[in-house]
């Protein structure tokens, strides 16, 4: 422990035993894996775009030359194959489950990619959903992945919860949105962080504005935004605030993400490059 310790692990990177005592619940990745660091991607509610988010980030982690994957804990709502437009299912071997690689060769795990159909509905209680999340740790084959993003669904529930206890989680980002309301929410993700000590690498504001194509002229689409009030109450930073951005927005949606101009991932390449991701 630092000499300099406050006792909140949240706001704290650092690789101490008193951190290391309190992972008694964490699962091992399968003998055949290898991850060397893991990014969860939170929200205090759904539709701020956290997939979103996630896609960008591993899409711009590839194109700097790391290897790459993403979990998708989203259980019941899952979207990460949809955005990377991947339609083949999840292989068996010998050594555990093979995830679906994207078209630049990003490793994708998600319970889409297991059902016999994209729009089955998984009906599954918290328990059982836990369950499947330890098993894409546990039982995926993860070869040589330097980050691995871990996109959850929205809220406080089970899923997190299970995360966060049983996957050795580097640091996240909380994402959220400029509304009042969704920054008032999102509090209750960065408190379950700091209470389960969990370092909050920051938040992304998605959505902050829109820059017109013909005058390049900002527009608060949702209003003022309060974030920097909120993160500067918890000691946090503000690692970016990411436009409305259509042509991204259409190419995740097409499942093209990672099909697009280099220009349109600038925010995201000056995220990783604030916060020194680097091997």
């Amino acid at each position: 422990m630092s000499e300099n310790c406050n006792s909140n692990c949240g706001s704290c990177s650092q690789d101490c035993e008193s951190r290391k005592e309190e992972n008694e619940f964490l699962e091992h990745l399968n003998e055949k894996s290898s991850v060397k660091k893991v990014i969860g991607i939170i929200s205090g509610k759904g539709g701020v775009g956290k997939s979103y988010v996630t896609s960008i980030l591993s899409v711009a982690m590839k194109r700097l030359d790391y290897n790459v994957a993403v979990l998708d804990a989203d259980i019941t709502g899952p979207s990460i194959p949809k955005a990377f437009g991947i339609k083949g299912k999840a292989k068996s071997s010998e050594h555990g489950i093979i995830p679906s690689k994207s078209k630049t060769g990003i490793d994708v795990m998600s319970t889409n990619l297991l059902l016999d159909d994209d729009t089955d509905p998984v009906i599954w209680r918290g328990p059982l959903i836990a369950g499947v999340v330890k098993q894409f740790w546990t039982d995926v084959v993860w070869k040589d992945i330097d980050y691995m993003f871990v996109d959850m669904p929205p809220g406080t529930g089970d899923v997190p919860l299970t995360v966060f206890q049983s996957i050795p989680v580097d640091g996240i980002i909380v994402v959220t949105s400029p509304q009042e309301l969704v920054s008032m929410i999102v509090e209750k993700a960065v408190k379950m962080a700091e209470n389960m000590n969990v370092p909050i690498i920051g938040i992304i504001e998605n959505m902050s504005y829109f820059q017109c194509p013909d005058c390049n002229k900002e527009y608060k689409i949702f209003g003022e935004s309060n974030i920097e009030e909120v993160a500067s109450k918890h000691n946090l930073k503000v690692v970016a605030k990411l436009p409305i951005d259509p042509k991204i927005a259409a190419s995740v949606d097409k499942g093209l993400v990672e099909l697009c101009d280099d220009s349109l991932f600038e925010n995201v390449i000056n995220i990783i490059e604030k916060n020194n991701w680097r091997k």
